[in-house]
């Protein structure tokens, strides 16, 4: 299953890294990729078997947040 996320707040390849890092540590996350909007919302795909609560946390952890 593939889903995209908007995400607030990012604003460089940083952002990016650190989201993806983030993401691809979840169990059945298996690619994510990011279309960065720097300072707008940024489109993040996650492919794999996740929640949405656990993607919501992770983009938290990584410093973020759903739109």
């Amino acid at each position: 299953m593939t889903t995209t996320y908007d995400v607030t707040g990012m604003t460089c390849a940083h952002c990016v890294a650190a989201v993806t890092e983030e993401l691809s540590a979840l169990d059945g996350v298996t690619d994510v990729t990011v279309d960065l909007v720097a300072g707008g919302t940024s489109h993040v795909t996650v492919t794999g078997d996740t929640s949405s609560d656990a993607v919501r946390e992770a983009v938290a952890e990584a410093g973020y947040a759903l739109a």
